[in-house]
């Protein structure tokens, strides 16, 4: 790995031309300004998750109510998946030409307003196309959020914001399940809906109060918050005109091993909200109340752990003994490591031993997480953030939608979640390989 110090490779404060980086006033202690800007950002990702869990909660209901058949609800419940895959690059597109604030903004009260409009569904089509308005909606939040990160943040903070809004995801997932089922249970599935798109609502009118494109613009951030920011990063990220198109990006090399590399660790991810409750049940043979709280660990150490990690690397970056390169590889391939043991969970029917590892591959995963989302602003030219980011999470989510349907056939043909487990582990190697050897020196695309 490449060893040369992390100020050297960053730069000191390599603006672009125009761009001055403020004076520091010692004597002046620095705002925190960015840090309600991250709170917004985990919140937003936290509310993501709860809605789209929602139809899930709710499907037997609705199945029941609406006479909807099962193969249809599956239908409806699939088109999230593919309206929020394929429009990630247009979302972060529109956040790259048009300023985060809109981009996230409008990308909440989306989803937000299609998750209230659920309570007023009559069958499927309407229930269908509610479904592809909220895919549509929350493609758009992380692709603003590396992009807000990118104006945001200094260098050495990066990884920590990231590890921090994405682990939002796990609280989301975790959570959801038994606060929706309980919501039904007392106030009806229409009632739910409702609640739960209105929080959204609220967010972004919130959001729109308190947030401004750069810090510059923001009145509460001082001299010394600005000029903290900006002496920590490699360019100075705005709105405007992309300075290439969006498919050149594909001409990089680390543009590729970055889209690859996220696609092996969603493969792995998407089993803890896919197969895992039928694996421990079928497999394990747990009841269903045992299943329930096995279930919610992973995520919960999955979430504690990102925080950590994005932290611990920014520390190892900030120290000057290690180059950006170096730090992001090591946390990515470290993270696949730790991931691939859940091709040991076969090898056991012990309980503790099984729910250990699951969550010592799950925590893997979130490891590597936390690296994942920083690299877009690290790696982006000026004013596409959002827009990498998008076709990272693009590719990503196609990973998502091929390790549960390569997972099902496999249990199929075999009886049994073994070679699938076995085969999710081979898939993380091929991630290590990607990082280690495809993904080249990190630094900002040169135009």
């Amino acid at each position: 790995m490449d060893l040369d110090p992390a100020r050297s490779e960053a730069g000191a404060a390599s603006l672009n031309v125009g761009q001055r980086a403020p004076a520091r006033n010692p004597d002046q202690r620095a705002s925190r300004i960015r840090w309600g800007v991250a709170t917004f950002m985990w919140f937003a990702i936290a509310i993501n998750y709860i809605d789209r869990t929602v139809l899930a909660a709710a499907a037997p209901t609705l199945i029941k109510t609406l006479s909807i058949p099962v193969d249809m609800m599956g239908i409806v419940l699939s088109a999230f998946f593919w309206s929020y895959a394929l429009m990630q690059m247009p979302a972060g597109w529109f956040s790259d030409k048009f300023g985060q604030k809109k981009g996230l903004g409008f990308a909440v009260l989306l989803w937000s307003v299609a998750t209230s409009a659920t309570s007023m569904v009559s069958g499927f089509a309407s229930l269908f196309a509610m479904r592809l308005g909220l895919g549509i909606g929350e493609a758009g939040a992380y692709p603003s959020n590396a992009g807000i990160t990118a104006k945001w943040f200094p260098l050495r903070e990066r990884a920590t914001i990231a590890g921090l809004f994405d682990s939002a995801s796990k609280f989301g997932g975790a959570v959801a399940m038994p606060l929706i089922v309980w919501l039904i249970a007392t106030y009806g599935w229409r009632m739910t809906f409702l609640i739960i798109g209105a929080i959204g609502v609220v967010w972004s009118i919130a959001w729109f109060g308190f947030f401004r494109e750069t810090p510059e613009q923001h009145p509460g951030v001082n001299a010394a918050e600005l000029a903290y920011i900006r002496e920590g990063q490699a360019q100075h990220a705005a709105a405007g005109k992309a300075p290439l198109p969006w498919y050149a990006l594909l001409r990089h090399r680390n543009v590729w091993a970055m889209c690859l590399g996220f696609f092996t660790i969603n493969y792995i991810s998407y089993f803890f909200i896919t197969w895992l409750p039928t694996y421990l049940v079928k497999q394990e043979h747990m009841t269903m109340l045992k299943m329930g709280f096995v279930a919610m660990l992973p995520l919960l150490v999955g979430m504690l752990i990102e925080v950590a990690a994005g932290w611990a690397s920014d520390r190892a970056l900030e120290s000057g003994r290690y180059s950006l390169t170096a730090v992001r590889k090591f946390f990515l391939i470290f993270g696949l490591v730790l991931a691939m043991s859940i091709g040991l969970a076969p090898l056991t029917h012990n309980v503790v031993a099984i729910v250990a590892l699951l969550c010592l591959a799950k925590a893997g995963t979130t490891i590597s997480a936390s690296q994942v989302w920083a690299l877009p602003a690290d790696v982006a030219p000026r004013s596409m953030t959002s827009t990498l980011a998008g076709l990272q999470n693009m590719v990503s989510n196609f990973g998502g939608v091929v390790g549960p349907i390569v997972t099902g056939f496999i249990v199929a043909s075999t009886g049994s979640f073994n070679a699938a487990l076995f085969a999710s582990a081979l898939i993380g190697l091929v991630g290590i390989l990607i990082y280690a050897f495809l993904l080249g020196k990190v630094k900002p695309i040169a135009v």
